[in-house]
């Protein structure tokens, strides 16, 4: 269904006794709107809920270590009190059409989530079928599907395909919620798998996590060294520390994507500005926003 807004500006000029020295200049202006993209990428009238809700944090760990990084945060976040009811999962390897060697991030996934993770670098069938009956029992139990979307959006795309053969009678573009906040993460998903999660998914694109000031937390800056500082968490500090060290393992290395701001020693966790999008935090700014809040 089309929207068509047509604005027509009549603008009379040098109107004289003859019709043919009569100058009417006719501007028409028609901008039209996709109803359906219009409520998926600019409103945000459902909001997530902690009973039902299932979020998948999806990361694609291909090529950049901003991914460990994010991995972190959302572990320092999940400590806070608000979130003990969180129902999530997450999932390693969902990368697209991207050139670049893997950033392997199996051992802090397990010492973050546990078993509560999907290697779809290791075997994305099985990936695919782990995390679809996590899905479906959320959507049977009258929950949604909030994506954070930290990377690619080519295992989504399956994963929407298979709700859609397996539970046809959802509505997945008012029950699977698709959030992206950068634009190369779009441009290096397949096209065809982007443009179906565009139109069968409800899919917002959000401001840019790595900059402050967009209307998102920038959650990238090269000169915040001292994490540890900030954190008594002693299990948060072991995560922050493999981390770190995991990440200064691959960064830049046999032509991986080389972070300037992890190469600086500081930090980038830009995908969790998609968690905070998700779960309403409206509150943070920036990185020491962040640490401000949840370093407890």
């Amino acid at each position: 269904m089309k929207i068509v807004f047509v604005l027509v500006l009549m603008v009379l000029i040098g109107c004289k006794n003859s019709d043919k020295d009569s100058n009417i200049e006719m501007r028409t202006i028609s901008t039209s709107f996709d109803d359906k993209v219009l409520n998926n990428r600019n409103s945000h009238t459902k909001r997530f809920n902690i009973e039902k809700d299932l979020l998948l944090v999806q990361f694609d760990c291909k090529t950049d270590v901003d991914d460990l990084h994010s991995i972190a945060a959302l572990a320092t976040l999940l400590t806070d009190t608000t979130y003990s009811k969180l129902k999530y999962h997450a999932v390693a390897g969902t990368y697209g059409i991207q050139d670049g060697l893997y950033v392997p991030p199996n051992t802090l996934f397990q010492l973050v989530f546990d078993d509560n993770w999907t290697d779809a670098h290791d075997d994305v069938i099985s990936a695919i079928e782990k995390v679809k009956v996590k899905v479906k029992s959320t959507l049977l139990g009258k929950g949604d599907i909030w994506i954070a979307e930290a990377g690619q959006s080519d295992f989504t795309a399956r994963i929407v395909k298979a709700i859609q053969l397996g539970l046809p009678k959802v509505n997945t573009l008012q029950r699977i919620h698709v959030v992206q906040h950068s634009d190369w993460n779009e441009q290096t998903t397949t096209p065809k798998s982007l443009d179906f999660v565009k139109t069968n998914s409800n899919y917002h694109k959000i401001a840019d996590g790595n900059f402050v000031g967009n209307g998102t937390p920038g959650f990238q800056d090269a000169e915040y060294t001292d994490w540890k500082g900030k954190i008594d968490n002693p299990q948060v500090i072991k995560i922050w520390q493999h981390t770190i060290d995991l990440s200064n393992t691959y960064n830049g290395k046999d032509g991986r994507y080389n972070n300037k701001a992890v190469a600086a020693g500081g930090l980038d966790f830009s995908d969790l500005s998609e968690v905070c999008w998700i779960l309403d935090i409206q509150d943070i700014k920036d990185v020491d926003d962040f640490f401000k809040l949840y370093s407890n």
